[in-house]
């Protein structure tokens, strides 16, 4: 991950990565409390809205590598999960403020308790940056300000939980994008006599937002979901589930169009998943999700692994998996202008994206304060999205293709030495390597830019020193090796933070 401007982030993992354009990294799928904020209209992830208080999350689950069987279409290189905390935990108000050279921020939050078994919380934030400076020193215009809001209500009789929850955010991005997001969700969880458990999920999620004054479009959201979780004999564990999507979206059509400029589309899914206790040291897990996409039809995303602990302190695993990213309604229904030339249009001939993955890997408890893991992977892709001439005299308009396939190997490993009892050392590095191909027949008209940018390797460590009373410190040095499309060098960075009395500062 790394900062392109004051309000864009270029994350992905495992490769193809193209920096700040969201509808071509789209290989990461990012979800918050089970709700995806994946744009099923253009792909990828708008890092600029999710506004979630640090306060209130409870952990990120970040999953390298495909989780399709599971997650669906476009967890194909990985799955980032924000999950928060219940209002239970969040109790009591408090206030923050800070302000610097480039950012001024406040938030409020306030939880209390309606009876003994349901709480709520309600907050309120606002943050304003700057723009940075451009290399000769004029201003980039990339200011932004965002004020926003939400709630969060917890049930919790006997055998039950149920939330409802919902957020509004509203954000002004120099020049002049206006980015307007807002959601409701609601979930179940219920837990059977018999150890099983059931969860319901359904959300709303609107997005709306303007480009540059060009153009603007809204999305419409609407997903119910269930998943039921259950033992067989006492070897296997079951999870299934089945769920329903349907989003509707309506674009202003301007230099920028789609063709309609309105559509309502719908996603169908169904999963399964059983873990095989083969014996006291091995389990096998066979996992399968079909999933009706709106444009490609039923796709098929299984997952076979293979896990051995032949000590209490070494565990072995290896996976294969496929995982498709989905087309959407811009690699179909496009059509760019530049002036009055018809210049890139979608195809309704796309095909989505696939990925055919090899991994292997071992996590080792060295001793009760060292441990490490490492996993070696293989990833190859067909069908990846390239931009081909049309068939005209002059090749315009341009079309998407599917006219490339790629291999991407590599290794990543971290660990985790505790030092002291009050510090605590993480290192990491992971390594890739890309090769991408144009298939025969392929004019590359973009060329490799369009796919992927990515650093061959990064290596990190942090230190983590808790004094105690609230009081922590940490230190991170990374280093990221150059881009190669085009070459950007490479570099090191090195921060350094605190923990006062449960507020950050840096």
């Amino acid at each position: 991950m790394a900062r392109i401007n004051a309000f864009s982030w270029a994350i992905s993992a495992r490769g193809f990565n193209v920096g700040d354009n969201a509808s071509l990294s789209n290989k990461l799928l990012v979800l918050v409390d089970g709700r995806s904020v994946y744009s099923l209209m253009f792909g990828g992830v708008y890092w600029d809205m999710p506004d979630i208080l640090p306060e209130d999350i409870e952990r990120i689950e970040v999953i390298s590598g495909p989780g399709a069987s599971l997650w669906g279409a476009n967890a194909v290189n990985g799955v980032i999960n924000i999950i928060t905390r219940p209002s239970t935990q969040t109790q009591g108000g408090w206030l923050t403020l800070g302000a610097g050279n480039f950012e001024r921020d406040a938030g409020v939050q306030y939880g209390g308790q309606i009876s003994p078994d349901l709480t709520y919380r309600v907050h309120g934030e606002f943050s304003d940056f700057s723009s940075f400076n451009l290399p000769g020193g004029t201003s980039a215009n990339d200011a932004w300000r965002q004020p926003g809001g939400g709630f969060r209500l917890d049930w919790t009789p006997l055998n039950d939980t149920v939330s409802v929850q919902g957020d509004l955010a509203t954000k002004t991005e120099g020049p002049d994008g206006f980015n307007r997001e807002s959601d409701t969700e609601v979930s179940w969880q219920h837990r059977f006599a018999d150890g099983s458990r059931f969860q319901l999920l359904a959300y709303y999620d609107s997005s709306n937002r303007g480009i540059n004054s060009a153009s603007s479009f809204t999305v419409n959201t609407y997903d119910i979901e269930f998943q039921h979780n259950f033992t067989i004999a006492g070897w296997n564990s079951v999870v299934w589930g089945a769920g329903e999507r349907s989003f509707n979206y309506t674009f202003e059509n301007t230099a920028l169009a789609l063709v309609p400029p309105n559509q309502t589309l719908n996603l169908a899914n169904i999963f399964g998943q059983d873990t095989i206790a083969l014996s006291d040291t091995v389990k096998l897990t066979l996992g399968l999700k079909l999933e009706d996409e709106p444009y490609a039809g039923w796709q098929a995303m299984p997952d076979l692994r293979l896990v051995w602990k032949p000590a209490d302190t070494i565990l072995l695993w290896a996976a294969v998996s496929r995982a498709v990213r989905s087309p959407t309604p811009v690699d179909v229904n496009l059509e760019e202008f530049s002036g009055p030339v018809d210049f890139l249009n979608g195809s309704t001939a796309f095909r989505p994206e696939s990925l055919v993955a090899y991994q292997i890997g071992t996590r080792v408890q060295v001793s009760s304060r060292a441990s490490f893991s490492i996993t070696g992977y293989d990833s190859v892709y067909d069908d990846l999205r390239s931009i081909e001439p049309g068939t005209t005299a002059t090749g315009l308009p341009l079309v998407f293709g599917n006219m490339m396939s790629a291999n991407v190997y590599g290794i990543e490993a971290w660990g985790d030495f505790q030092v002291t009892q009050w510090w605590r050392l993480s290192p990491g590095i992971s390594a890739l390597h890309e090769d991408l191909t144009f298939l025969p027949g392929s004019l590359t008209v973009a060329g490799l830019a369009s796919v992927a940018d990515d650093p061959p390797h990064q290596a990190s460590i942090r230190s983590t020193m808790d004094f105690g009373h609230g009081v922590v410190l940490w230190a991170d040095l990374r280093e990221v090796g150059a881009l190669p499309h085009p070459v950007v060098p490479g570099y090191c960075r090195a921060r350094r933070q605190r923990l006062l009395g449960g507020h950050q500062q840096a």
